[in-house]
């Protein structure tokens, strides 16, 4: 085959046409491994269940399990929870406490409240008494008042030749007395009253006895 002459360079052998002599047949492809041998790795030399899990997929690890608290931690955990609980109940019963104390307070100054608008009834009964007024029915009256007044905690004080103490009595007047070691009430010019530890009102008496002594 003859070469153009304006082409440079070394000649290129023609391309060679390959074929098959007689007896030659093309290389025979690899067999195509079956799906039981992908499984059991022995198309690919990998150890069977290589790179799958247990669920047959591939490619993913799988999580490590998570372990279980210690009895350290658990007994712990159980102090707390016992001691949220104590403090709970301690809580509580010092409410309940407090609202029974409340509720008694609120009855007690009701009560006191109606007593004491009942104590001028109480000294005009003392004044018809002493004037020998109440007597027959009007007297079983007074007497059925006073007790039912009593059964609510009413207590009258203020008698004569009781020690004077000023945080009860009231001293009207004040004689002084110099045979008396401490001073007494002489008088009672009006029933003083209290309910329980409430005072209600003061006695009024008369005072006589040993002068206070000074500042």
């Amino acid at each position: 085959m003859n070469r153009p002459t304006n082409v440079r360079g070394p000649a290129q052998p023609p391309l060679a046409i390959v074929g098959h002599g007689p007896g030659e047949s093309p290389a025979a492809a690899p067999p195509r491994a079956t799906p039981a041998e992908e499984d059991t790795g022995q198309s690919t030399g990998r150890p069977p269940g290589e790179g799958r899990d247990f669920d047959g997929s591939a490619g993913h690890d799988q999580a490590p399990a998570r372990s279980a608290p210690s009895e350290a931690v658990l007994r712990a955990e159980l102090r707390e929870r016992t001691a949220d609980l104590q403090r709970l109940k301690a809580e509580y019963d010092n409410y309940r406490k407090r609202v029974h104390r409340d509720r008694l307070a609120v009855g007690e100054i009701a009560v006191a409240n109606v007593l004491s608008r009942l104590l001028p009834v109480l000294d005009s009964l003392a004044e018809a008494r002493e004037q020998g007024e109440v007597t027959g029915g009007f007297e079983r009256v007074a007497e059925a008042l006073h007790n039912e007044l009593g059964a609510l905690g009413l207590q009258p004080f203020g008698t004569v030749g009781a020690p004077f103490d000023p945080l009860i009595h009231e001293a009207i007047t004040y004689t002084p007395d110099d045979q008396l070691e401490h001073a007494i009430c002489t008088a009672v010019l009006r029933q003083g009253y209290r309910v329980g530890d409430r005072l209600l009102r003061p006695a009024q008496v008369i005072v006589a006895g040993e002068p206070p002594a000074g500042p």
